[in-house]
């Protein structure tokens, strides 16, 4: 790409008056087909429609237009690698796959290929140590914090003892549903609970003999790590065995608007964590319904605008343009590079006055990014549903994990993914 050297930091006037501008391309993975496109849709409306309000308001990210690229996976690993090599040839600037399975093929593909790859609060857990995956980032939280963050919301249930108690964990038979077993597993050990694991195969349609073991053995509490129609069917069916929906806690991909709303009133009291507030009088909503949607440049049919994923894809672009905007901050140019935007990721800071002037405000926690640090605070909202109202009602503010656990973990298993792929540890 063309390089523009900027003599201010005053990108976007610069830029504007200057010759015209190459696009900054951002792929978009999606997935509006299959069994998890009631997932995968919304958040990719997000996505791709706050790039467009950029544009609109903007005039991009300092001066230079977005284009994203939208390819279907289907939610498929290998369709999701295929996408990636149609696809990064075009000059994209970072990935962002909403797909574990996706990610682990593509973390040695845009490692050689020096691509960014931002798996927000999936992926692989082990990539927030930056030393060992410096093209990896998975901020503002991971799972393993999201599966501490639940252990600890239950302790404070419980008057800071879960001894003796039983917690079940019901997961999608896949890597994303596997990916918390293991801290699960250091904190029955550290709590004196019982754990026990329950996989549901691919897409979870059937479910009937897990929930009878549910009931036969009626675990405390059940944490849910799901997807897709994997969500709506375990919602229903804890409904049929009479599980009381406020034991019943999912994680932030088990906690939108279409995994509740197919069982009616018995889904009310369900739990979700959330990675980010949802508050649809946010001014950026209004921004994106007159600059987006009333001019016909919406990515969706405008349905999904606000709900939970919408919101969490929007945050997810948010998040993208900053790091972008960032990378031409420290560089002195707007037509970045991938290892500029790099770069930009890796000196992140996301603060509450940022989101506030982004029309944002506190749409997510504060947090910053460095070498050492590629996963951000960790923070997760418990969330229950209302399904009089037909709406999620936050119960907590932000929980920390346990942070000591967590680190400890990942320094664990990123020393021998490098030690496997002989990586010598270091930052860029």
């Amino acid at each position: 790409m063309k390089m523009k050297t900027l003599t201010t930091l005053a990108l976007t006037s610069a830029l504007v008056a200057g010759s015209a501008a190459a696009d900054l391309v951002i792929p978009d993975l999606s997935y509006r087909t299959g069994p998890y496109a009631a997932g995968g849709t919304p958040f990719s409306d997000g996505y791709q429609d706050y790039f467009n309000l950029l544009n609109a308001r903007d005039g991009g990210i300092g001066g230079e237009t977005v284009r994203v690229v939208e390819c279907e996976t289907g939610y498929n690993t290998e369709r999701g690698v295929e996408c990636y090599e149609s696809t990064k040839g075009e000059g994209a600037l970072i990935y962002q796959p909403l797909s574990t399975g996706i990610t682990y093929q593509l973390i040695p593909k845009t490692t050689a290929d020096e691509i960014p790859l931002h798996t927000m609060g999936y992926g692989r857990t082990s990539a927030a140590a930056g030393e060992v995956f410096p093209w990896v980032f998975n901020y503002p939280a991971n799972y393993w914090d999201a599966a501490s963050v639940m252990v600890n919301y239950l302790l404070e249930q419980n008057d800071g003892s879960l001894e003796g108690k039983n917690i079940a964990l019901l997961f999608h038979n896949s890597a994303y549903g596997k990916e918390p077993i293991r801290t699960l597993e250091e904190l029955a050990e550290e709590h004196g609970f019982t754990f026990t694991q329950i996989a549901v195969d691919h897409p979870g349609q059937e479910q009937k003999s897990q929930w009878l073991q549910i009931r036969r053995e009626r675990p405390d509490y059940v944490l849910m790590w799901g997807w897709g129609v994997m969500n709506q069917v375990a919602i229903q069916e804890a409904a049929n065995v009479g599980f009381p929906m406020e034991n019943f806690i999912g994680n932030w991909w088990a906690g939108a608007e279409h995994d509740v709303t197919p069982a009616g009133a018995a889904s009310d009291g369900y739990l979700s964590l959330n990675m980010n507030r949802i508050d649809t009088s946010l001014p950026v909503f209004g921004q994106i319904d007159s600059m987006v949607h009333e001019a016909g440049n919406a990515a969706g049919d405008g349905s999904n605008i606000g709900s939970v994923l919408y919101t969490r894809g929007m945050y997810a672009a948010m998040l993208a343009a900053e790091a972008i905007a960032k990378a031409q901050e420290i560089h002195g140019v707007a037509d970045v590079t991938p290892a500029m935007v790099r770069d930009g990721m890796e000196a992140l800071e996301i603060t509450n006055a940022r989101m506030e002037e982004l029309g944002m405000a506190q749409i997510g926690p504060e947090f910053s990014v460095s070498c050492e640090n590629h996963g951000g605070s960790g923070l997760g909202i418990v969330q229950q549903w209302n399904a009089a109202d037909a709406e999620w009602v936050a119960l907590t503010d932000y929980i920390s994990p346990q942070d000591a656990l967590i680190d400890g973990l990942i320094a664990e298993d990123s020393t021998a993914f490098a030690a496997e792929n002989n990586i010598t540890p270091g930052c860029l």
